[in-house]
């Protein structure tokens, strides 16, 4: 494998790790906050139906992130609505929100534009284009940190970079601020910060929404940054991978990088090797498609140590009076 191929990969996983790395932040907010969300698929599915539509009908791929980001809210709140409100079961909430986006989708979607589910395919300032930083091209000859500057770290569409600036955005603001003191507190102990006269509901609603903004941007980029515009089912359980990258990565944002920075790899690998000999033995190209599904069941079946939530998360707050 030369120099150039591993470039090539590697910014393949950086374009593909995106959508992963938003979604797994989105849910360290909310688990954070003692609220666990399984609903991360449907909000990325919700932001990127709505994100391609509006970017179809109006041309504007900022238009569509707008829009994308307002559904994801819509169903995060509509989690917060049923798991903080009226304490339901956080894990129903989160199947019924899945349930809904996979459905609504596709209903819509077809009512509106009659293609059986998808939307038309985004052309120019419907899209977010790549973006060549400042002297990429001429750099791009200069051996070894020319071909790392110009094709793996400039190229990205403006939400690659976005999502990269929000890993140490999200440590700063939950290992660095009050509001992240707070925030991670009522994760851990909710009738302390209760006594203390801070309000939990306040605390863990906007914990919700900045999940359903996040999940939102991720969904977006998903159809109007990685794709040309929606079709069924397109996240391809990409938010119960990010589930798992979260649990993988202990609810800490660096380690949340570098988990969705491994399935990415993964899924950068099964997409360039259809097929792969090993000691003499060809892996199959379901096999290579498969791999980040497989390195998924592995981390959810507890080999990866001990993994230790938010002792309050998935537990409704009753206030004591």
């Amino acid at each position: 494998m030369d120099f150039l191929t591993i470039i090539q990969i590697l910014d393949s996983t950086v374009r593909l790790a995106t959508p992963l790395l938003l979604a797994c932040l989105a849910g360290l907010f909310s688990e954070r906050a003692g609220v666990f969300d399984i609903g991360l698929e449907g909000k990325m599915l919700a932001a990127a139906f709505l994100s391609a539509a509006v970017a179809a009908a109006t041309g504007s791929a900022w238009l569509g992130l707008c829009a994308g980001i307002f559904a994801s809210v819509l169903m995060a709140l509509l989690h917060g609505l049923a798991s903080i409100t009226f304490r339901g079961d956080q894990l129903i909430s989160g199947v019924a929100i899945n349930f809904l986006a996979a459905g609504l989708t596709v209903v819509i979607g077809q009512s509106w534009f009659a293609l059986g589910g998808r939307t038309p395919s985004l052309m120019g300032a419907g899209r977010f284009e790549p973006i060549t930083l400042p002297f990429a091209e001429a750099l791009a000859e200069v051996p070894l940190i020319g071909p790392i500057y110009s094709e793996l770290i400039s190229g990205h569409s403006i939400l690659v970079y976005v999502a990269m600036a929000t890993v140490p955005l999200t440590w700063w603001v939950l290992f660095r601020t009050r509001f992240g003191l707070r925030l991670r507190a009522v994760g851990e102990n909710p009738g302390a910060v209760d006594t203390a006269g801070i309000s939990v509901v306040r605390l863990r609603y906007t914990a919700v929404i900045i999940c359903g903004v996040l999940c939102g941007i991720a969904g977006s980029y998903l159809a109007t940054g990685l794709a040309a515009g929606f079709v069924k089912d397109m996240t391809a359980g990409r938010g119960f991978i990010a589930l798992a990258a979260l649990i993988f990565a202990k609810w800490r944002p660096w380690h949340a990088l570098g988990a969705c920075l491994l399935f990415g790899l993964l899924e950068a690998i099964g997409n360039r090797y259809q097929n792969i000999d090993i000691l003499g033995v060809t892996l199959p190209v379901q096999f290579m498609q498969a791999l980040p599904y497989i390195l998924t069941v592995v981390i959810l079946a507890g080999f990866v140590g001990k993994a230790i939530p938010p002792r309050a998360g998935g537990a409704a707050y009753v206030k004591e009076r």
